[in-house]
């Protein structure tokens, strides 16, 4: 299972090297990645459905309890199935949708890379292993949604992407740690037996809190939500493939994969159900005020993911179902929904509804596609939406304390998402063709072949629920904690209160389509609520936040090293002599001290003598040979103090210092007033300060008593267990060699990195 994973990786890693390969005609190749994967799990499906776990366990770093776990069960099954399967037939896509991009290979790249990442966070069974495929996924979905990136928008999108999914994949951290520490372990599988004692914790709202976060920022939840929409700057596969069927569906199977570990309280589900509720009706209310496909496409997406949470919310085995259904349905026709627009985009270069009409004439299969999407989306039968529909109806009929508030919620949401797939999916194909588009022509197949896949698989479960009842939905729901019992998929279970609810959405919805139509006028209305959005008031507070950074940073890092040190040396002071003022004693006993020598003393006089010339003198060379004299002579003391090593090094350095500050300055003027007398004032009381606080200090640690068990165990080990007699070396080749070699590896590093600039030569252009 491991090398599942990572066949992303090698795949995306190999782009550099063979990447012309894919850029041609061979481009289609790739597709053979997801399409192997899908069927390697496609393999598990009988040993899965009959209740059997496939579990594959690599130690990482078991001394922390971090271990590449992977879990294969009903829930990590169907959204490989997904991740794979639409990963497929994107990959199939791209290779029209894309074809002679000068950067396709790269996009392949980031495409196996983001498949890889989520195939790993969704088998992880490992909390601290999938907060790491977590973080995977956003930063792969970065480079794909930022991919046109001489487009300003693009850019900024996926900064914006990445800030609200990275900053959640931090409380997801923050959740697993404290999730680990209560329940011991950071196996799922463990957890699972200490869901009690998780409930009954005193930082069990914390978890959930932290938990809440990462799903909430990941799968577009109100506040969260407004990254999503911008996301929709990507070319249009990365919109299918992943915000439709993947990414934003990371942040649910983060709450369907915890429930049966926290889903036990009332702060759990009521959590989810209002904030899921808030989602999907504010979400779906905004696709009647935009006119962009892609816009009302996103939109209607964060109203699905809401409709995902706040049946999660409900927590019953019916409403668990529900969601494991309309999991199914949502990535079969959102998918569609958004390959097609991206082929109306491709051959009409116009996503703009209000303009686009009649394409039926000149793309007959994209206008079936698009039409079975939009009423599988609908929940018309004999399509899988329809299931979806009245599966969420009936549990939400069973919602215990106010049903009536939460059907009307849903109700309106269904309305206005199956006015919105009627849009998108219907709309471009009715009526006259303008005559700009007279000159539009049918795209080849491999562009028009997987969305029509994706719908008629819509058609197909819905006629056949049995297909992937038994074999994938309630395996999902038997991992969840849920036993579904006798309860089985089918078209037809009567007439009653959920009929009569599927047929007044389908019938107000329809009505709702011909009578409203998307328009620039319904666009203005909201533009001029926008400043009341999550969005407007996130970007302002960023604002604020920005302009006190910018206050700071130019305050305190205005590129004057003097004004760096002087900054350091005043908090330094500050914080210090605040403790030391607290606690100090200022007693040590001068009697155990040796006795002062002459040669200290002369020592000790040379260096002031040094710092009092180095001070006063306006000659730049002599202020740094001064320097050196105070350099040399503190090698004079390591050698009284029989520290002959330090002295060796502060002489080498020392001297070496002052040999580069003067190649530096030799050629700048040899006497200048490098300061007036203010400054001179300042930078004396500060050093006069710095000075007396290290001298307090280094008091204090004359005054405690000193503890030799480390300094004896290196003394009696170094030779024992390192065959070293040098003690000092030995502590910093082996005892903390690991130590050694990182500062070795960054002084190696800086070191290119300076041969780089003294070697690099730019153009006059490029120095301006």
């Amino acid at each position: 299972m491991l090398v599942a994973i990572l066949l992303g990786f090698i795949f995306s890693m190999l782009m550099p090297v063979a990447g012309k390969f894919f850029k041609g005609k061979f481009a289609i190749v790739s597709s053979l990645v997801p399409l192997v994967l899908f069927a390697y799990f496609a393999q598990f499906i009988p040993q899965v459905s009959n209740g059997d776990l496939v579990v594959h366990s690599y130690s990482w770093v078991p001394a922390f309890g971090v271990n590449l776990d992977f879990n294969l069960d009903g829930l990590s099954l169907l959204f490989s199935l997904m991740i794979t399967g639409i990963g497929f037939l994107v990959f199939v896509y791209t290779a029209s949708y894309l074809k002679g991009h000068e950067y396709l290979d790269r996009f392949y790249g980031y495409l196996g890379m983001f498949m890889a990442a989520m195939l790993g966070l969704v088998l992880s069974d490992n909390l601290i292993s999938m907060f790491i495929f977590w973080e995977l996924t956003s930063i792969s979905s970065f480079f794909l949604i930022g991919f046109n990136n001489s487009n300003p928008e693009s850019r900024r999108s996926a900064v914006m992407a990445l800030a609200i999914t990275g900053f959640g994949g931090l409380f997801l951290l923050v959740g697993a740690l404290f999730l680990g520490a209560v329940g011991g372990s950071y196996s799922i599988t463990e957890l699972l037996s200490s869901s009690e004692a998780i409930a009954d914790s005193p930082y069990y709202i914390l978890i959930a809190v932290m938990i809440f976060m990462a799903a909430f920022t990941k799968s577009a939840q109100f506040p969260f939500h407004f990254w999503l929409p911008g996301a929709m700057k990507a070319p249009t596969p990365v919109s299918t493939y992943l915000h439709s069927a993947t990414m934003v569906k990371a942040g649910i199977y983060l709450l369907m994969r915890l429930t049966p570990v926290l889903g036990s309280t009332e702060f759990w589900n009521s959590t989810l159900l209002i904030v899921g509720a808030i989602t999907m009706t504010y979400a779906a209310v905004h696709t009647l005020f935009r006119t962009d496909l892609k816009g009302i496409l996103a939109y209607s997406t964060i109203s699905a993911l809401g409709i995902l949470v706040f049946l999660i919310g409900q927590g019953t085995e019916g409403a668990l179902l529900a969601a494991a259904v309309f999991i199914v349905v949502h990535a079969l026709y959102k998918a569609t929904l958004f390959l097609v627009t991206g082929i109306i985009d491709h051959q009409t270069h116009s996503r703009d509804v209000t303009f686009l009409k009649g394409l039926r004439k000149v793309m007959l299969p994209v206008a079936i596609a698009g039409f079975l999407a939009a009423i599988s989306s609908a929940g018309v039968p004999p399509t899988i939406g329809f299931l979806g529909k009245e599966l969420t109806y009936e549990s939400t009929l069973a919602v215990v304390g106010t049903p009536i508030l939460w059907i009307a919620l849903i109700l309106i949401t269904k309305i206005l998402l199956l006015h919105a797939g009627f849009v998108a999916g219907i709309s471009p194909f009715m009526g006259k063709l303008p005559a700009k588009l007279q000159n539009t022509k049918t795209p080849g197949p491999l562009l028009w072949v997987p969305p029509l896949i994706l719908a008629t698989g819509g058609i197909l479960l819905g006629i056949f629920p049995g297909l992937i009842d038994g074999p994938l939905i309630k395996p999902v729901v038997t991992a969840m904690g849920e036993n579904v019992g006798d309860q089985y998929l089918a078209l037809w279970h009567g007439f009653n209160t959920v009929l009569w609810l599927s047929v007044a959405t389908i019938v107000i919805g329809t009505v709702l389509y011909f009578v409203l139509k998307p328009s620039q006028r319904l666009v203005a209305t909201a533009a001029r609520v926008e400043f009341l959005s999550p969005k407007s008031l996130m970007t302002g507070a960023w604002n604020i936040f920005n302009t006190i950074s910018s206050f700071w940073t130019g305050t305190f890092q205005n590129g004057y090293l003097r004004n760096y040190v002087s900054t350091i040396m005043v908090f330094m002071i500050g914080l210090t002599g605040y403790a030391l003022w607290n606690t100090a004693t200022f007693s040590i006993n001068f009697s155990t001290l040796t006795d002062i020598t002459l040669y200290e003393v002369a020592v000790v006089g040379m260096m002031m003598i040094a710092v009092i010339y180095t001070v006063f003198t306006r000659s730049r060379l002599a202020a740094v040979a001064s320097m050196g004299v105070v350099g040399l002579a503190i090698c004079l003391v390591f050698v009284f103090y029989s520290a002959p090593d330090l002295a060796m090094t502060q002489f080498s350095i020392d001297t070496l210092t002052v040999i580069l500050f003067v190649l530096v300055l030799y050629r700048l003027p040899r006497y200048l007033k490098l300061s007036n007398y203010k400054t001179r004032i300042k930078d004396g009381v500060l050093s006069i300060a710095f000075g007396a606080i290290i001298t307090v200090l280094v008091l204090e640690v004359l005054a405690e008593p000193v503890g030799s068990e480390i300094s004896d165990y290196y003394a009696q080990n170094a030779y024992v267990l390192a065959h070293g007699k040098n003690v000092v070396n030995v502590i910093l080749v082996d005892f903390r060699g690991s130590d050694t070699f990182m500062e070795i590896a960054v002084l190696a590093i800086a070191a290119i990195g300076v041969f780089a600039l003294l070697k690099l030569r730019l153009k006059e252009t490029d120095q301006r």
